[in-house]
């Protein structure tokens, strides 16, 4: 298993439109080869001295953070997955309902799991 994980701030009012754009990039990402998709609309997130969702995204008084992520079979398909969506017209043409140059993301490789 590898999982994809990514945090952004979203504009609150464009709850919906993230909801919506979540849906389509879950077709794409199970398209190339993704097995689940997770995604947290922040409702209990505490402000950081230090750091925080917030801190972290520069998030904005008028925005919510996002905490999603996508779990791989394996980091080989994590990887060709990713480099079969970037040429993928309907990622091409997808609209993102937020500032993605203040999200941030990374690939981890499991250590611990338990259910």
């Amino acid at each position: 298993m590898y999982i994809d994980g990514f945090v952004a701030a979203v504009p609150t009012a464009n709850k919906e439109k993230y909801r919506a754009h979540a849906e389509a990039a879950w077709l794409l990402f199970k398209k190339h080869g993704a097995l689940r998709m997770v995604e947290g609309w922040g409702d209990d997130v505490p402000e950081g001295k230090l750091t925080s969702f917030r801190i972290a995204t520069q998030q904005k008084d008028d925005e919510t953070p996002v905490f999603s992520w996508i779990i791989w079979p394996d980091k080989a398909t994590r990887d060709a997955g990713w480099g079969a969506m970037m040429e993928d017209p309907a990622m091409k043409n997808m609209d993102m309902p937020f500032d993605g140059k203040r999200m941030f993301f990374g690939g981890f490789s499991p250590i611990v799991e338990a259910s």
